[in-house]
Formats: structure tokens, sequence, C-alpha cells
């Protein structure tokens, strides 16, 4: 069973780590091993900076499109809720848009 508190890494911990395992030709278990961290933690940090360059799985956002989707989402939710707000201030009915 794992531990009560999750361990936290540095990102430069990470990086050198990521850099380590790219440049040694050892296998992230190794190097996960060297370092006295989860293979798994590794492996996950790999794949995030290689789906950030733009080296990811089919499918898997880069770390620009990440930010960028999370804007667009932020944008969208903001024109909503003013959509909202101009829907209540306009008049339900014909007659009353008309001043009959």
């Amino acid at each position: 069973m794992g531990s009560k508190y999750t361990k936290r890494y540095t990102e430069e911990f990470k990086r050198d780590a990521i850099a380590l395992v790219d440049s040694s030709g050892k296998t992230v278990t190794a190097v996960a091993r060297e370092l006295g961290i989860s293979s798994e933690s590794l492996r996950g940090w790999c794949r995030k900076a290689k789906a950030g360059q733009g080296e990811g799985a089919p499918g898997e956002l880069s770390s620009a499109e990440r930010e960028e989707l999370k804007q667009l989402r932020r944008e969208n939710r903001e024109q909503q809720q003013a959509i909202e707000i101009l829907k209540k201030g306009v008049p339900r009915t014909r007659e009353a848009a008309c001043g009959s």
C-alpha cells in the first residue's frame, strides 16, 4: 500500500531525470532505481515531456495546446454568462418587443 502523502519533486529534478533517461541509454526503470524514485513517476514525467514537445501519442495535446484549450474554455464560459445576462434583459414576448 502507498504512503499517506505524495512526495513532491521540483521541476528541475524532473527535467534532470528526464534528461538522464534520454542521454544515458538506460531504461526508465534503471534510471528510476538509481535515483530512488518510482519508475511509474519517471515514466509519466517522460510521457508528459514528450507530449509537451509535440512528440506524444496520437491525440495527446502538447503543453501549448492544453493551455490554449484552457483559455478557450474560460472565454467560452465568460461568453455564455454574458449571453445569459443579455437574455434576461430582452423582452420575452413579441408584443413586449413591439411595444403593443
